[in-house]
């Protein structure tokens, strides 16, 4: 099966990220601490927890490695990435229905999209003991605003669960500042240097958004990281 094609070079040209940070963000360290000491207790909404079970059981019918696509938007990357890894289970993971229900293309056999929220989805993940040998958190909202740390995926309380499920841990962004807070955050987590450099898409897109990004002429960030899954929370 050929993975599915982006439209051709049409889409407007795509805003690079503006902040007021001058760098990384000067209570990163704080709010990591602060999620290591005091893990996540929101309550898990019905909905995900239902879209969860249903992820799990389809997953043990696939006995596959799994490879996660965190945030997956459309569920361009989910379909791309289950092209590029036919031998593994591609869960991809988005809260908007409205995003998920667009078509891209049928949805190869190895391969779901799941409703859910992203905070309750991991986890769940986690309590399930869940090992994704590739994880994929592809150019999320940077939040850019100072203000906005928490909102971001290094500066909220899920990130213990996040990196706690091991794996090839992947993110791409089109701001290189959100890519080194993430670096921070995971050495302060894990005790592991993530890798942070420029990407250069070769070949097909694997988002909407790194299609938008590349065609503007803005530089792409690739963080990447090897989790050894060693340490658990208490949830």
């Amino acid at each position: 099966m050929q993975p599915p094609s982006l439209p051709p070079k049409s889409a407007p040209l795509s805003r690079t990220v503006v902040s007021s940070q001058p760098g990384p963000h000067h209570d990163l360290a704080r709010r990591v601490a602060r999620a290591l000491a005091s893990p996540l207790q929101k309550p898990v909404a019905e909905h995900t927890r239902a879209a969860f079970e249903q992820a799990a059981a389809w997953l043990v019918t696939q006995d596959a490695p799994l490879i996660l696509d965190a945030g997956c938007g459309v569920g361009l990357s989910t379909r791309r990435l289950a092209a590029a890894f036919p031998d593994h289970a591609v869960i991809g993971v988005d809260r908007s229905a409205d995003r998920l229900s667009r078509n891209h293309g049928a949805l190869p056999g190895n391969a779901l999209l799941v409703r859910a929220d992203l905070v309750d989805f991991w986890r769940l993940a986690q309590r399930a003991d869940w090992a994704p040998v590739r994880h994929y958190v592809l150019y999320p909202n940077p939040y850019p605003k100072a203000a906005q740390l928490k909102m971001r995926w290094h500066g909220h309380p899920v990130l213990p669960s996040l990196l706690a499920l091991g794996g090839r841990l992947e993110l791409r962004t089109n701001w290189r500042l959100y890519a080194e807070e993430f670096a921070l955050a995971v050495a302060q987590v894990t005790g592991r240097e993530a890798a942070v450099a420029q990407y250069a898409p070769s070949g097909d897109y694997l988002t909407p958004f790194e299609a938008k990004y590349d065609q503007s002429g803005q530089p792409l960030w690739q963080l990447t990281v090897n989790l050894e899954r060693i340490w658990h929370l208490s949830t």
